[in-house]
């Protein structure tokens, strides 16, 4: 099935944000048959209010918390080291190393 960019309003902040063709597909293979109600903003400060995080064991026994967040580039949930603030994009590993060797 082909898809294509949709632009969706955020029921959280109104604003208009693209749900890509790429986010479609990833949905439809996750099984998941809403589109989303928000924003990637809305949807990653949503997720930090839940306390969405999980402890990770280091190779060397220490822990790190993790947090859930939504990549701003392709939508995929992705799991980062800090806690999003909210005013800045957050990426997947993947479009985190694709942005960074644009540079």
């Amino acid at each position: 099935m082909p898809y294509a960019d949709k632009t969706l309003t955020c029921r959280d902040c109104g604003s208009t944000f693209v749900f890509s063709a790429s986010e479609q597909e990833f949905y439809a293979s996750k099984g998941f048959m809403n589109e989303p109600g928000r924003c990637p903003s809305c949807r990653a400060a949503r997720k930090a209010q839940r306390g969405d995080a999980v402890t990770r064991t280091l190779a060397n026994g220490q822990t790190r918390e993790m947090h859930s967040v939504i990549c701003a580039e392709c939508g995929a949930p992705a799991q980062v080291p800090f806690v999003p603030r909210g005013d800045r994009p957050v990426y997947c590993s993947r479009c985190f190393d694709k942005i960074r060797g644009q540079r």
